[in-house]
């Protein structure tokens, strides 16, 4: 009866573990996601700082909606395990200029170095652990006080995390201080 009751509780306390392991596991793909979802607005917030207040690249507008697709881009990212096993990250952004639309490739590599490829026409092969990501900016002048510029930047996933069968997103603000008061 002894052998019995301690089988019971072993079994119960193995189910608990067996839970655990599973929520675990449920948490640190969407930390994954997240901490992907901050990179990539922090990217975007550091590629618009650069730009001088008045240039044409910080024109006011956009938006944080999802049918509005005046300031917006989609990246796909890879951890690279599909394409090598060096565990480089692949991030593939789309794009047009005068040549038409174009797939921006960049390989971030563990030893911290970076390539880049253009390409025009099809989008390079999708991989087996690659993820899509919408990135949508806002840009206000004048906002929250005159002379400077506010630019939030919003990332989401954009399909439902696997197993978290939910949307997930991440917001992030700078301000930008104008070289005239009010903003141009």
């Amino acid at each position: 009866m002894e052998t019995l009751v301690a089988m019971f509780i072993m079994a119960i306390g193995m189910l608990g573990v067996a839970a655990l392991m599973g929520q675990m596991s449920d948490t640190s793909v969407q930390s994954r996601y997240m901490s992907t979802e901050a990179l990539l607005a922090s990217e975007k917030l550091e590629d618009l700082n650069r730009y001088g207040s008045g240039d044409a690249a910080l024109t006011d507008g956009g938006g944080l909606a999802a049918d509005v697709a005046q300031f917006s881009d989609q990246i796909q990212v890879s951890s690279g395990k599909d394409v090598s096993a060096t565990g480089d990250i692949v991030e593939i952004s789309q794009g047009s200029d005068a040549g038409g639309s174009y797939f921006w490739q960049v390989r971030h590599n563990p030893n911290g170095t970076a390539d880049s490829t253009k390409t025009y026409g099809a989008p390079p092969a999708a991989t087996a652990d690659m993820v899509t990501f919408d990135r949508r900016w806002l840009i206000e002048k004048d906002q929250p006080v005159l002379g400077v510029r506010r630019i939030t930047v919003l990332v989401t996933s954009a399909v439902a995390m696997q197993g978290l069968g939910k949307q997930q997103s991440f917001q992030m603000s700078m301000v930008k201080q104008c070289s005239t008061t009010p903003c141009p």
